[in-house]
């Protein structure tokens, strides 16, 4: 015999509402909004800037570095920082690192400048790949580290900025 269906949907509902709310898992609340990287805001030209030389160029998005400097971040060295524009804006940085001594230095540095991370029971903190977020009003960060490899990447994005990259990503390999 087959329960009439809006029992069904009762039965469903009152078994879900005595269960307890987990919040879903996702960006921190940034406390401390960057609104750029190093003192560079979102949106200026970086081919005007004395300081920065082109690593690659393309017709609507170019990546720079900073000349003349070994690059460091949170106090430790870097393998490589990079500062992208889209449409000749500032609009990301990509900072890669190696070695778990890096890694927590950044992670703790991150929580310090931007916001501790909630440690929601059944979240993994340490495994094979890790990711962490923070968003504030202007600035999305994104950190991932795998362990495998002690490799880390940090996207500090424009939150406008950012998804214009979208735009010039093609649908096929012509």
């Amino acid at each position: 015999m087959i329960a009439h269906p809006l029992r069904a949907i009762l039965a469903c509902l009152s078994i879900l509402s005595v269960l307890p709310w987990i919040p879903p898992a996702g960006a921190v609340p940034m406390t401390n909004d960057p609104k750029g990287f190093h003192d560079i805001a979102w949106g200026v030209t970086l081919t005007a800037r004395p300081d920065m030389e082109p690593a690659r160029t393309g017709p609507h998005i170019s990546e720079y570095r900073i000349k003349k400097e070994s690059p460091t971040f949170a106090g430790a060295d870097m393998t490589s920082i990079l500062y992208v524009s889209v449409d000749n804006q500032f609009a990301r940085v990509v900072i890669r690192y190696h070695g778990e001594p890096v890694h927590r230095r950044v992670l703790s540095y991150m929580e310090l400048q931007f916001g501790p991370l909630e440690r929601i029971p059944g979240q993994m903190a340490r495994g094979l790949n890790q990711q962490y977020n923070w968003r504030g009003t202007d600035t999305e960060i994104n950190l991932t580290y795998q362990a495998s490899t002690e490799r880390g990447f940090i996207f500090i994005d424009s939150r406008t900025l950012a998804p214009r990259f979208n735009d010039h990503i093609t649908d096929s390999a012509e």
